[in-house]
């Protein structure tokens, strides 16, 4: 059973850079309100605020404020610079499909926003100090919280520099994926108390069905990015029908295009305003329900590492290895089957599956493409092939089996060493899957594992 690792899976669905900011900037005026307070019962000798809590003369509160508005606005705007130039560096080292990631950093935010509602505080603080002829007013309480405040900000922009540094390390990135494809692997299974199970359908069965169902065309062109199946569920079993997607997260549907079809087709008008409400098109892939797209980041980081401009083999062999934990996390707990069922175990929903093999053959195939003079990065697919063999699925060792004999045709043209190093890794992983399938012929037929299950 898989365990979900701690982490909060993100996803493009909700990128924003302003929220943290503002509220932490409202949160800065509702701070100097409070207080304000003790400083205007202090003017009115309702209270006495001690000699030891006070920061000087008016002169001296001025001199205090200006230099720390100066200090906070120059900060502030280094820490614009520095996100923007991370953000400039992420979309050339990883890809802008990773950009996400970073702007949804709760370091990057609550610095920014630790910053911004200081530079605020000050600023009420400098605005409300004034003497002249009549009054003199000195917020002492409110001069020493935004000494605190400036003294909290700069020790967390400490956390925010060394965020920074771990953060656009290759590796940590690469690890940070897989623990969101963990976490999405493991979230795809849940099921809400609507929601059933019952016997895996003939999909070939329930596409001839469709045929004679009512389509519920596309609204708009979009990357499927979430579709709410309990809500969904629901809808088909009110109905007494079966909703039947063309399309899984992650695909691109064209406007127009046919995105569903509703058996029987008496109730597709009853069942459009659902599915237009429950299954939510954008213009990025996300990671929630898709599990391709995950498998997908860590090969667009590894093929970039190996493009001739960084020839960074370091990385390609950390992808090749957070690649294989991957697998293994979708062979433990198999991606999203696209059957939903309500609670008597009636087929209400389908969609249609994502296969092992599928993600087995993405996580190999480009990277072998790009790694063709980087006999490292061969040999390292050639290992994880190997050491991935006894515990895949039968459908997944038949692609395996093809990529390390794809791998090993590539590397034709190496050099003498690089060859015999290549052939030896070859052979190992050939001798992997021989030997798997020789420990299966001798299991009893009822221990073996089934072909079909292991396709999906």
């Amino acid at each position: 059973m898989l365990v979900p690792r701690p982490v909060k899976l993100r996803s493009q669905r909700d990128v924003n850079l302003w929220r943290i900011p503002l509220g932490l900037s409202l949160a800065g005026i509702a701070l100097f309100g409070v207080t304000l307070i003790p400083d205007i019962l202090d003017s009115y000798h309702v209270i006495h605020i001690p000699t030891w809590l006070t920061m000087g003369s008016i002169d001296d509160a001025r001199a205090i404020l200006s230099a720390m508005l100066g200090a906070v606005a120059t900060v502030l705007a280094l820490i614009f610079s520095v996100a923007l130039l991370v953000l400039s560096m992420v979309a050339t080292l990883f890809g802008p499909r990773l950009l996400y990631r970073f702007l949804q950093d709760w370091v990057t935010q609550v610095t920014i926003g630790l910053f911004m509602g200081t530079f605020i505080y000050v600023s009420l603080c400098f605005l409300v100090t004034h003497e002249d002829a009549h009054t003199r007013f000195v917020p002492q309480i409110s001069l020493l919280t935004s000494w605190l405040l400036v003294v909290g900000s700069f020790a967390f922009l400490v956390f925010y520099s060394h965020r920074i540094a771990a953060s656009i390390q290759n590796p940590d990135m690469i690890g940070r994926v897989v623990d969101d494809l963990h976490s999405a692997v493991v979230d795809s299974h849940e099921r809400a108390e609507c929601e059933g199970t019952g016997a895996p359908p003939d999909d070939d069965a329930i596409l001839r069905r469709a045929e004679a169902g009512a389509i519920v065309p596309c609204p708009q062109s979009g990357f499927i990015q979430h579709l709410d199946h309990a809500a969904l569920v629901v809808a088909a079993r009110d109905a007494g029908a079966l909703i039947v997607l063309k399309f899984r997260p992650g695909q691109f549907v064209l406007r127009g295009e046919p995105l569903a079809s509703i058996v029987p087709a008496s109730e597709g008008r009853r069942l459009e305003t659902a599915i237009d409400r429950h299954v939510v098109l954008g213009r990025h892939r996300t990671l929630t329900q898709d599990a391709e797209f995950g498998v997908a980041q860590i090969v667009e980081i590894a093929i970039r590492a190996l493009s001739p401009a960084v020839n960074d083999t370091f990385t390609g062999v950390a992808s090749v290895d957070w690649l294989a934990d991957g697998l293994l996390a979708l062979t433990e707990q198999p991606p999203l089957e696209g059957n939903w069922y309500d609670t008597t175990g009636e087929l209400r929903l389908w969609m249609p599956a994502v296969r092992i093999e599928r993600l087995v053959k993405l996580a190999f195939d480009q990277i072998r493409q790009a790694s063709a003079t980087t006999p490292a990065v061969l040999i390292r697919q050639l290992e994880m092939i190997r050491r991935l063999n006894p515990r895949m699925p039968e459908a997944a060792r038949i692609v395996l089996a093809e990529q390390a004999d794809a791998i090993h045709e590539l590397g034709a043209g190496l050099a003498a060493q690089d060859r015999r190093d290549l052939d030896f890794a070859y052979q190992r992983a050939r001798a992997a899957n021989v030997a798997h399938q020789a420990t299966r012929a001798e299991l009893p037929v009822q221990q073996r594992p089934s072909a079909v299950g292991a396709s999906h």
